[in-house]
């Protein structure tokens, strides 16, 4: 007889989702819907204060509230990131310090890290990027080479539990193996 009690696949992950203003909404807010779908719970962390403005294209969309100060967010508290694109939100990211940092536990853990268009610009100054099979958005292939990634012009790419895609138009492929590497990943507790 089927069970009645359903369990999704990320089922007590916590996601942080790392923003400044200026990110592609869209590759941020299919994401966070995929990753929720399956159970996880997702924040935005952000050095911003109070909420953070989306883009679409090259116009400003819509406000989201950030859930946890980046001044006050700890990489241990998440199972996981997400690293949204846009150009400006990156470029912010990159050259603040707690950011970055931030960003670096995540990778210096071995924890999943997905990053769509832009965001592998982080990774570069988080030093998560050296010998990893990647894709991004194409003007920054140089950056990732230059810093030792192995870049190719792909949807999707996964090299262990960094998923990483190159624009909007990838992002079922994206999401698809988002959860799936994220899945691979967590090792819920036991209580």
């Amino acid at each position: 007889m089927p069970s009645t009690t359903t369990t999704s696949s990320l089922d007590g992950m916590k996601v942080a989702i790392l923003v400044s203003d200026g990110f592609e909404q869209v590759e941020m807010t299919e994401p966070r819907k995929a990753l929720e779908s399956a159970g996880a719970e997702t924040l935005i962390v952000s050095p911003l204060d109070g909420s953070v403005r989306g883009w679409k294209h090259l116009d400003p969309a819509d406000t989201f509230e950030v859930d946890v100060p980046l001044k006050t967010a700890n990489a241990e508290d998440f199972d996981a990131l997400l690293l949204p694109g846009g150009v400006v939100n990156p470029d912010a990211l990159r050259i603040d310090e707690k950011a970055v940092a931030f960003v670096r536990a995540f990778v210096e853990a071995d924890k999943p890290i997905a990053a769509i268009c832009h965001g592998p610009w982080t990774l570069i100054d988080a030093g998560g990027v050296k010998g990893r099979r990647m894709t991004s958005w194409p003007s920054l292939r140089a950056d990732l080479q230059n810093a030792g990634a192995k870049w190719t012009d792909k949807e999707v790419v996964v090299d262990r539990a960094l998923v990483t895609s190159r624009k909007p138009d990838d992002l079922p492929a994206f999401n698809r193996e988002m959860v799936k590497q994220f899945e691979l990943a967590y090792e819920p507790e036991i209580h």
